[in-house]
């Protein structure tokens, strides 16, 4: 009985291999591949590393001084400590925390509050407005759409200072000058351009099948918008949220034209304190290291939503 000769197999499978095309890299695959090469070599990370230091070195430098006595701070550099760590000579204190955030000449615990009841809603306001006219401009097809998302767009390039006079004026006309309420409204005007932009290419890059699926489930704009595709949208929101918290927390320009004294963020707090005593080190190191706690703690936390919203927003293959 004869039995059946078996068919190699891995010759099959080079015939096959040895037909099938190989498959055209696209022009961004090609791109992320050179850009990775470049971003692994040892010179790149020599380069990270070395600007690292550079910029980490004056925040060591604000944070050691802050903790310094006031004597010390004026008698010598904050680098003359370094060797005081090592043998226990190196004299800390908290005081100027205490003196910039309670004392009476500083007070900053006030503005410290002011700049959190700034910065959230300023926050919310843009980013809920963005996100229903980036879905408009994405989804929702209407006479005049391109033009208008490009006049949209063009306001990025309109200078902040311009506009400083004429809604300083409309605010003195509606009666809101000076309140909350003026700082809100212009840091929401001035971020809305670019929060539509990068929601609505963020938007653009969701596949249509999921939207088309929906409709033909019955859903309406707003079941799409909530259920379809704001789970998606997550990384977007979180990047604007936190490019607009930090844009918002270290204003300074916003808040001193349309804030009066109660309603003043930190930023003002701080500026004054460097103006008119700018001989006390010691509270101006303390309440500038405290103004940059907060932003730099949320960048820290959040800076992968920050990296991933931003590229999948501006990037296009």
């Amino acid at each position: 009985m004869s039995t059946p000769t078996p068919v190699p197999t891995h010759a099959v499978d080079d015939d096959t291999a040895a037909q099938a095309p190989p498959r055209k890299l696209s022009r961004l695959e090609k791109r992320a591949i050179a850009t990775k090469g470049r971003l692994s070599s040892p010179w790149a990370s020599g380069i990270a590393i070395l600007l690292a230091i550079l910029w980490t070195i004056p925040t060591i430098g604000l944070l050691v001084t802050s903790v310094r006595p006031e004597l010390d701070i004026r008698n010598s550099g904050w680098w003359t400590v370094i060797p005081g760590i090592f043998t226990g000579e190196a004299e800390f204190t908290a005081d100027n925390y205490n003196e910039a955030l309670y004392g009476n000449s500083s007070n900053l615990a006030t503005f410290f509050v002011n700049s959190f009841v700034i910065t959230i809603p300023a926050v919310i306001i843009p980013l809920t407005l963005a996100l229903l006219a980036a879905y408009a401009f994405a989804w929702i097809p209407f006479k005049g759409r391109e033009v208008l998302f490009v006049a949209v767009f063009s306001l990025q390039v309109v200078p902040l200072q311009v506009a400083l006079v004429p809604l300083l004026s409309d605010y003195v006309d509606w009666g809101i000058n000076g309140s909350f309420w003026t700082v809100w409204l212009s840091h929401s005007i001035f971020a809305l351009p670019l929060a539509i932009f990068l929601l609505h290419n963020f938007m653009r890059d969701i596949p249509p099948s999921l939207v088309e699926a929906a409709r033909v489930d019955g859903a309406g704009h707003v079941k799409i918008f909530f259920r379809v595709l704001f789970p998606l949208l997550v990384p977007a929101i979180a990047s604007f949220g936190i490019f607009q918290f930090l844009w918002v927390w270290n204003d300074l320009l916003v808040g001193l034209t349309f804030a009066a004294r109660p309603y003043q963020p930190m930023t003002v707090a701080v500026a004054e304190l460097a103006g008119s005593r700018g001989g006390d080190w010691h509270l101006l190191t303390a309440g500038a290291f405290i103004s940059m706690i907060v932003p730099l703690v949320v960048f820290i936390a959040l800076q992968r939503y920050f990296v991933r919203g931003m590229l999948a927003g501006a990037v296009k293959g």
